[in-house]
C-alpha cells in the first residue's frame, strides 16, 4: 500500500515550487525509442528547455534498427507502416518523401512492398511436397473466416464460452478443425493437409501478435486492437529514417547513450535518498540545492538527476524483468497485476542472402507445413526441435535492392532458442529446412545471415506487446496510469509516467502507438504547465 500512499510533500500545487524558484520543470525520458523520441520532441516544442533523454544503449531508435549491408537494408525491428489514412507515421515519411518509388518495377504497382505484391505464396509439407494452389485458397477463404469471427467477440459483445478458453489458438483451431472434418467433398488425404495448415497459419498469426502461441491470447480482447485504413508500407532506406527525422530537432546535449537506469526513486523516498546520495556522492549533489524536486532518477553509473517528472518509455519485458527493483517504493499493487496480466514475446526475424535464387519467379513466400501437426494441440517443441516454430520464408522484393534474400519468421520460446545458436549453426538449419521442404537437396548454404535477437536482449526483452488470455485493456490503461495516482481531494502532481507501445488500448504493438503514446505524455505537461509555458514566449 505504502507506494500508492501520497506524501503531504507530494501535495503541494505541482506548479508553485517551479513558480518561485522562476524554473521550469525538469523533465526525464527514459528510453530513445519512438515513444521517448516523441516526447521529447513535443516537449522541446513546446517550450520546455530542462528537457534530459536517457538510453541505456548505445543507439537511438529502440525496437527500430534499420541494419545496411551493401546496398540493401533490412529491418532487424519495425517493418511496415500500417495503414495510412491518419497514421502519424505514415504521415512523417509521405512528407519527407520516404516513400517515392525507386525503380520502373516498383512504379508499375504504386507504393513500394518490402515483398511482392504478384507471385504466389508456395505451401510445402515436410514430405516435400506442394500443397495444389486451389486446396491452399481453399482454406484460407475458410481460416479467414473463422479469423473474421475472432474479431466479434469484443465488437459485438458476443459471449465467450468455456470451451474456447478464451483463447484466439483454441477458439481458431476448434472451429476450423470441425468445419475441415464437416466438409464431405474434400478426400481424407485433402483433408489431412488441410488440418496440417491450421497450425502453420496460427504460426503465422504468433508470430504478427509476438506471442508464443496464439493459445496465449485474449479471444474476448482480440478485437480491440485497431488497424488503421490504408495500405501497409516499409519505408525503402530504412524505417531508422523515421527516428532521424524524430531525433533532428532534439540537441545533441538532451540525449545521454549508454545510460542505463537502476533504480526511480518518487514520493516519499525521495527525500531520504537524496540525503543519503548527498553523503556519498556531495560533489555530485552539491550543486543541487533545491529540494522541490518530486524524482529521483538512479542510473548504472551512480549519477542521480533530480526531476519534477519522469516518462519512463521502457518495454514491457523489461517491466516485467525489473519493476520489483527498478522503483522505489515500488509499484502499486494495480500496476504491478497489469504488468504481470499482459503479453509479451519474441518475434524474430532470419536474413538468408543466396548468390542465386533457387525458388521460381513466381514464388513470393515459401510457407512451411508439418503433415505430422495435423492434430497437434500444442506449439510448443523440444529444443532440439525449436526450427519447427519457423512459420515461413518470404522473398524480399525487388532483388535489384535486396539481392537474392529470404527473411524467415519465428516466435516465442523458440525464437529464444534460436538466438542462442551461433550463425553457422542457424544457416545450416534453415537450409536444410528449405532442402527437406522443397524436395531439392541441392540448395547451397546461404552467403550470408543476419538475424535479430530480441528476446535476450536485457533492455528489451520482447518484441512488442499483446492482450495475453486474463488481461484486457483496462490493464493497458492501468499500465498508463501515472504515479502517484491522483486523490480528488488534493493537487497531486504526476511524478511518474508511462508511454510507449504496450501503454496505447487500441494501437499496441504497433510504431505508431508508441509514437502516440510518447506525444500523449508530452501533452500532459504542457496542459499542466501552459501558463508558466505562455509567460515564458
Amino acid at each position: 500500500m505504502q507506494s500508492s500512499e501520497i506524501s503531504a510533500e507530494s501535495t503541494d500545487d505541482p506548479l508553485s515550487c517551479g513558480l518561485r524558484r522562476k524554473r521550469q520543470p525538469r523533465i526525464v525520458v527514459i528510453g530513445a525509442g519512438l515513444a521517448g523520441l516523441s516526447a521529447t520532441k513535443t516537449l522541446l516544442e513546446s517550450g520546455f528547455t530542462d528537457v534530459t533523454l536517457l538510453e541505456a544503449t548505445g543507439r537511438i531508435g529502440g525496437r527500430v534498427q534499420s541494419v545496411k549491408l551493401g546496398n540493401a537494408t533490412f529491418e532487424l525491428g519495425a517493418t511496415w507502416i500500417h495503414g495510412s489514412n491518419g497514421n502519424p507515421v505514415y504521415h512523417l515519411a509521405e512528407d519527407n518523401g520516404l516513400l517515392e518509388e525507386t525503380t520502373d518495377d516498383e512504379r508499375s504497382v504504386g507504393r513500394i512492398s518490402l515483398y511482392s505484391k504478384n507471385g504466389v505464396a508456395y505451401h510445402l509439407t515436410n514430405n516435400g511436397q506442394r500443397i495444389p494452389k486451389d486446396v491452399v485458397e481453399e482454406f484460407s477463404d475458410l481460416y479467414n473466416e473463422v479469423y473474421n469471427l475472432t474479431q466479434e467477440f469484443f465488437q459485438s459483445g458476443k459471449p465467450v464460452n468455456a470451451e474456447s478458453k478464451n483463447s484466439v489458438g483454441v477458439f481458431t483451431r476448434d472451429v476450423v478443425r470441425k468445419r475441415i472434418k464437416a466438409d464431405q467433398d474434400d478426400s481424407e488425404a485433402i483433408r489431412r493437409l488441410k488440418l496440417a495448415m491450421i497450425q502453420q497459419y496460427l504460426k503465422v498469426e504468433s508470430c504478427e501478435s509476438s506471442s508464443h502461441s496464439m493459445d496465449e491470447v485474449s479471444l474476448s480482447e482480440f478485437g480491440e486492437w485497431t488497424e488503421i485504413p490504408g495500405a501497409h508500407h516499409i519505408i525503402p532506406y530504412g524505417f531508422m529514417k523515421i527516428v532521424e527525422i524524430l531525433a533532428c530537432s532534439i540537441p545533441e546535449s538532451v540525449v545521454q547513450l549508454n545510460k542505463p537506469v537502476k533504480c526511480i526513486h518518487w514520493n516519499q523516498s525521495i527525500s531520504k535518498e537524496i540525503e543519503r546520495m548527498a553523503d556519498h556522492n556531495s560533489d555530485r549533489m552539491d550543486k543541487e540545492e533545491d529540494t522541490g524536486y518530486h524524482v529521483l532518477v538512479e542510473c548504472e553509473d551512480c549519477e542521480f538527476i533530480l526531476a519534477d517528472h519522469v516518462i519512463v518509455t521502457v518495454s514491457l519485458g523489461v517491466l516485467k524483468k525489473h519493476h520489483e527493483h527498478m522503483f522505489s517504493p515500488r509499484l502499486p499493487e494495480e500496476k504491478v497485476v497489469a504488468i504481470q496480466k499482459l503479453g509479451i514475446s519474441t518475434t524474430d526475424k532470419i536474413f538468408l542472402e543466396f548468390e542465386e535464387p533457387f525458388w521460381s519467379p513466381e514464388c513470393n513466400s515459401i510457407q512451411f507445413v508439418w503433415e505430422d501437426e495435423a492434430e497437434a494441440e500444442s506449439l510448443t517443441y523440444p529444443e532440439e526441435l525449436w526450427y519447427k516454430k519457423i512459420c515461413s520464408f518470404d522473398v524480399l522484393f525487388p532483388p535489384e535492392r535486396y539481392g537474392h534474400v529470404l527473411s524467415g519468421w519465428i516466435c516465442g520460446e523458440e525464437a529464444l532458442i534460436m538466438e542462442k545458436y551461433d550463425d553457422e549453426t542457424v544457416a545450416e538449419t534453415c537450409t536444410e529446412m528449405l532442402r527437406k521442404f522443397t524436395g531439392n537437396p541441392d540448395i547451397p548454404k546461404p552467403r550470408r545471415i543476419l538475424r535479430s535477437s530480441w528476446g535476450r536482449d536485457p533492455y528489451f526483452r520482447g518484441s512488442y506487446s499483446y492482450t495475453q488470455v486474463g488481461s484486457s485493456g483496462a490493464d493497458v490503461e492501468k499500465l498508463a496510469k501515472p504515479l502517484p495516482y491522483a486523490d480528488s481531494s488534493k493537487t497531486v502532481p504526476m511524478q511518474v509516467m508511462f508511454s510507449g507501445e504496450a501503454t496505447h488500448r487500441k494501437y499496441y504493438s504497433t510504431t505508431h502507438g508508441a509514437l502516440l503514446s510518447g506525444q500523449r505524455e508530452a501533452a500532459h505537461l504542457v496542459e499542466m504547465y501552459q501558463d508558466l509555458l505562455q509567460s515564458k514566449n
